[in-house]
């Protein structure tokens, strides 16, 4: 490998791990508090945060890695600029063109990952999350419930509180649980409760030994009162049954190949298009990165984030209008690729290019 490809892949490498870096930081917080939400509403477990959230990584990377490459090759290519390196190199005969090579030593790896995250590991991150979820919400009450603490029921009807657990945590002792449906609202209480699953979703609450109150939330004397040996109390099946397992996230890439459904040809498009969005704005970034010397770099940079934005905005509403059937299923979303590649490639081939002056019929 020649020393300039040397040294345009590591400053391509370094501007690109740079940007990485910035934008995980980023991504990290906003990641974070989608999940501390879930856990402080009691749809995840405090224990699964961290498992939570390295899920989530795997699942957004397909959309910011290609941000991450365009603007790290753009900060890269904008940086030869800025210091008049680009016009000596050009004066030597090394146009553009001839950082096709470094520019594939970087971007090609990159556009695998995003195609192995976007077409295998997201995926499987998203059956995994929702795996986790849905083990944890049969058991939801005891792990994620601390004695002496009220805990909302999963999808909001309620709240539960327990004054303590056993030695196993299988029992619950001291049950008070509240749940309020339309004008009416429902008081139970217990000495012990267990959780137990039925048909592999339905969840109750097995409470002994205790009182009922049920009446109606505004006025009103319509009040009954039960003292109960046994009382089965059913669970909101919002958790467990929020994605059911055939929804088209869920699915191998694979398997959509053979489901016949619109939703399924439009999320396998969502997750083909991605690895070519990263190829294209790799190629797209060195031409976009032409500037003169001693000229900032952000115009140019806020061009390209403005690309980025209109190509995902374009991905995620040709999804819709597949999913919503108003797209032909063969089209696709290759009526967005295929024209952003092609001027991708006119743009970098183009790039630098010097029109030759017309010469003048003699005579």
């Amino acid at each position: 490998m020649l020393k300039l490809d040397r040294y345009l892949i590591r400053e391509f490498a370094q501007s690109i791990f740079a940007v990485l870096a910035v934008v995980l930081i980023v991504l990290l917080g906003g990641a974070f508090a989608d999940v501390l939400g879930d856990v402080a509403r009691g749809k995840v477990p405090a224990g699964m945060l961290l498992a939570q959230l390295g899920l989530v990584f795997l699942k957004w990377l397909p959309m910011i890695l290609p941000l991450v490459v365009m603007l790290g090759l753009m900060l890269a290519m904008g940086r030869l600029y800025r210091d008049a390196e680009m016009p000596v190199l050009v004066s030597i005969g090394i146009g553009p063109k001839r950082f096709l090579r470094p520019l594939a030593w970087m971007a090609l790896p990159v556009v695998l990952v995003v195609g192995l995250c976007s077409l295998w590991l997201g995926p499987w991150a998203d059956r995994t999350s929702q795996r986790m979820i849905d083990e944890a919400g049969r058991n939801l009450l005891i792990a994620g419930m601390e004695p002496g603490r009220f805990t909302e029921l999963p999808g909001g009807g309620g709240v539960i509180y327990v004054g303590g657990m056993s030695s196993d945590n299988r029992e619950m002792q001291r049950v008070f649980v509240y749940r309020q449906k339309k004008d009416r609202f429902d008081v139970t209480t217990s000495q012990t409760g267990t959780l137990s699953v039925q048909n592999e979703r339905d969840r109750y609450l097995r409470l002994e030994q205790g009182f009922e109150v049920e009446g109606p939330t505004g006025s009103g004397r319509d009040f009954r009162l039960m003292r109960y040996a046994a009382n089965e109390v059913r669970l909101p099946e919002e958790i467990s049954q929020r994605r059911k397992s055939d929804a088209v996230e869920l699915q191998p890439t694979t398997a959509l190949f053979r489901d016949p459904r619109p939703q399924a040809n439009a999320q396998l498009h969502f997750r083909i298009a991605p690895p070519l969005l990263t190829l294209a704005f790799a190629l797209l970034a060195v031409p976009l990165s032409r500037s003169a010397p001693r000229q900032a770099r952000y115009g140019n940079l806020a061009v390209g984030f403005l690309i980025y934005l209109f190509s995902m905005f374009l991905m995620l509403l040709g999804t819709q209008w597949l999913d919503d059937g108003k797209l032909p299923a063969v089209l696709g979303l290759w009526w967005m690729l295929l024209p952003l590649l092609v001027v991708a490639v006119w743009m970098y081939a183009r790039d630098g290019a010097i029109k030759r002056p017309r010469l003048k019929a003699a005579g």
